[in-house]
């Protein structure tokens, strides 16, 4: 890649007057410095690693100037937006527990990415701050941690079978699409390329871990891959 996609929507920004948005949910808002890098707005689902339990739908929208929070004020307002007390409530909880679990998920998943990327199931390993994953070059120039979701890339002689078959084989790791709690997930997606993007087809599985302890994550890990063939 010959620039950050990041910087590239900035300079376009900059270059016609238009705001720059930016979904942070993945750095948890911690880890990436949204406004340093030139965003007007940036979202994250606090249903994540804020509220961090998985029993909230909440989200937040942060805006760079006092002339912007205004204009999305009106807006909010005409649209009716509101969240009850409780949910506030336990994101606020889950805020005073944020560096902890951040810190411990982090160490988890470099360790099980790392354990990952040598077996000989694996193709690939998509999490951004190892140097083996594509764009790693700019997670090391913008970001300041590491988040518990990546994806694997398994080796091409596996079928769709094989791999619904190695997520089903998973204990620990629950199948869920919301991330960001402290149980571990795993689903299997179907993703195809196209000018930008690798075809990783049905080989991809998105994990998302948390915070058990990381030796029964890798053990639960082991079993299913020693049972994909």
């Amino acid at each position: 890649m010959p620039a950050s996609p990041i910087l590239r929507v900035e300079g376009l920004g900059v270059r016609y007057g238009a705001l720059v948005a930016l979904d942070n949910t993945w750095a948890a808002g911690v880890y990436f410095d949204a406004f340093a890098h030139g965003m007007d707005v940036t979202m994250q689902a606090l249903t994540k690693y804020v509220a961090g339990h998985s029993d909230v739908l909440l989200g937040s929208v942060t805006v760079r100037d006092e002339q912007l929070h205004k204009r999305l004020g009106e807006m909010h307002n005409l649209l009716g937006y509101a969240v009850s007390p409780d949910e506030c409530s336990l994101a606020l909880r889950g805020m005073k527990t944020l560096a902890v679990r951040l810190q411990a998920i982090e160490n988890t998943a470099l360790e099980v990415a790392g354990w990952l990327a040598g077996r000989p199931e694996v193709e690939l390993v998509l999490h951004p701050a190892l140097s083996s994953c594509p764009g790693h070059e700019f997670w090391k120039r913008d970001f300041t941690g590491s988040a518990g979701v990546f994806s694997i890339v398994l080796q091409r002689q596996y079928t769709k079978e094989q791999v619904l078959r190695f997520v089903d084989t998973l204990e620990l790791f629950k199948i869920g699409y919301s991330w960001g709690g402290v149980t571990s997930l795993a689903v299997a997606y179907d993703l195809r390329g196209n000018a930008e993007r690798p075809d990783y087809g049905h080989r991809i599985v998105r994990l998302n871990i948390g915070l058990e302890d990381v030796e029964d994550l890798r053990a639960d890990l082991e079993r299913g891959l020693e049972r994909l063939g």
